[in-house]
């Protein structure tokens, strides 16, 4: 091949690598500055949950709707576009004068990043075939990789250098870098589809996420009891039996349901929804514990996220190599085991002494996790038909994302509410104790503090004991995946005797 060909073809792999990066440092970052960030503009608990949450429920959301659109109006117009409105909204934060304004924005990123990620995937699916889509895909999991293990890092050091603005203006010069590449080497295309999009499923769909997170942002503040709270879930609930109703009458589906039916392929879900309850909470939850709780600087916060996310770029490989001699079902149980134990070492040292101790146990539980991360995409094309692969991996792709916000969401809610019984036990009633779990569970404990009259060393000792119990929770839920994800991938008798 000449060699300007195979320039352009490298820009490409690069463009959508840097692509892939953006994605975990928009949520890595934003969680090691979110201390710094609610100090300065202040905003209620809520509001600072938003700031983490709004992108990935807009990126999980959109996901599906972004890969139609590629085929509607074609890839480099939704690749570019996609990133025009992600640089747009990550500088608008950065300047943005108060935490709600912020998370509106950040909603808008998301769809940005939705929409130039899933462009960039299905510009490079046409391009590689066989072991070199292998390599490539390999590449950008790396990717993905290095911007979970050094993104808070990157935070850190930042923070400690200028104020928090600064990561979002180097996140969006890493997106104008990207956009730069695919003006250079994606050339222009021709929408690949007629018709239109699935507008009725696609609406349904986002808004029964939107409302299912909402409801349990406002949990901790205003209880489960709340009419606001109650209210969200039954909405929620009643868009996605729409949702379903619209799915089995559409000609052209945004999804299409009776992929269900399968066993394998409900386990490859699973497996998509169990790192974010298992990894991704502890990547967004732990920076704010140890800045605001256990007063460790940003950048030694965010050194102690790489012992838990470094894994991910070596594991994942040798899961693969396993599989020689493993199966898969085997393979993802080990990893989820070895996930059960890393949490549990956590529960007991967190809190008792140095960061010295943290190490350990969170290179164990990242370790874990990467095992079955690491055969996750490849399983998810190989348990349907070929012909139904690229609807797979769309509904892959949106359970592995969407899943991130609803259990950051459900986490939160649970920390706060164990906050906040806690407290209920040992304090006299009128004091504003839900509003003070709230900001407990986000690491701002002077903020609770001041809600409660001084009752630090209370607040502290609330929040360490749900903060274990929380583990110990991820943990159980770790253990009973285990058990579950080996039965679900079980071929029975028709399906081993196919070719």
């Amino acid at each position: 091949m000449p060699s300007s060909p195979r320039l352009t073809l490298a820009l490409q792999v690069l463009a959508a690598c840097l692509t892939g990066l953006l994605i975990p440092l928009c949520f890595t970052g934003p969680a090691v500055a979110l201390p710094a960030l609610g100090a300065e503009l202040r905003g209620s608990a809520a509001a600072l949950n938003w700031v983490i949450n709004a992108y990935i429920l807009s990126y999980g959301s959109a996901m599906m709707v972004a890969g139609s659109l590629t085929d509607v109006l074609g890839r480099r117009r939704v690749w570019l576009a996609g990133l025009a409105l992600f640089c747009a909204a990550t500088l608008a934060i950065a300047v943005a004068p108060s935490v709600a304004l912020i998370a509106a924005l950040r909603f808008v990123q998301g769809l940005g990043g939705a929409a130039a990620f899933a462009a960039a995937m299905s510009s490079l699916a046409p391009l590689f075939h066989g072991a070199a889509r292998s390599r490539v895909m390999s590449m950008l999991g790396t990717t993905f990789g290095l911007g979970l293990a050094f993104g808070p890092l990157a935070a850190g050091a930042m923070l400690e250098l200028a104020r928090w603005p600064a990561i979002f203006y180097a996140t969006a010069a890493l997106g104008a870098i990207g956009a730069l590449l695919v003006l250079a080497s994606v050339p222009a295309d021709a929408p690949r589809a007629q018709g239109g999009l699935d507008w009725p499923g696609a609406v349904s769909f986002s808004g029964a996420l939107s409302l299912l997170t909402l409801g349990m942002l406002l949990a901790p503040e205003h209880g489960w009891r709340s009419g606001a709270v109650q209210l969200s879930l039954a909405a929620s609930a009643l868009l996605f039996c729409v949702f379903v109703a619209v799915e089995r009458r559409t000609a052209q589906p945004l999804l299409d349901l009776t992929l269900f039916r399968q066993r394998r392929f409900v386990a490859v879900q699973v497996l998509a929804a169990s790192p974010a309850f298992l990894f991704i909470v502890l990547i967004v939850m732990l920076p704010g514990r140890f800045i605001g709780i256990d007063g460790v600087s940003p950048l030694a916060a965010g050194r102690l996220m790489v012992a838990l996310a470094a894994p991910l770029l070596v594991v994942p490989m040798l899961a693969a190599l396993l599989l020689r001699w493993v199966q898969a079902g085997t393979v993802c149980a080990a990893g989820l085991l070895l996930v059960a134990a890393g949490l549990t070492w956590l529960a007991q040292v967190l809190g008792n002494g140095g960061t010295a101790a943290l190490a350990g146990p969170l290179l164990l539980v990242g370790a874990g996790i990467g095992l079955p991360w690491g055969l996750m995409d490849g399983m998810a094309l190989n348990v349907v038909e070929t012909q139904r692969a690229g609807m797979a991996t769309g509904i892959f792709n949106t359970v592995r994302i969407s899943a991130d916000g609803v259990a950051l969401a459900l986490a939160g809610a649970v920390l706060a509410s164990l906050i906040g019984a806690a407290l209920l036990r040992q304090l006299p009633a009128g004091l504003p104790v839900l509003a003070a779990a709230s900001r407990a569970a986000l690491g701002d404990i002077q903020q609770a503090t001041q809600l409660l009259s001084g009752q630090e060393a209370l607040l502290r000792a609330s929040y360490d004991a749900a903060f274990r119990h929380l583990l110990h929770g991820l943990a159980w839920l770790a253990v009973a995946l285990a058990a579950l994800v080996p039965y679900l991938l079980r071929k029975d008798a028709s399906q081993a005797s196919r070719p």
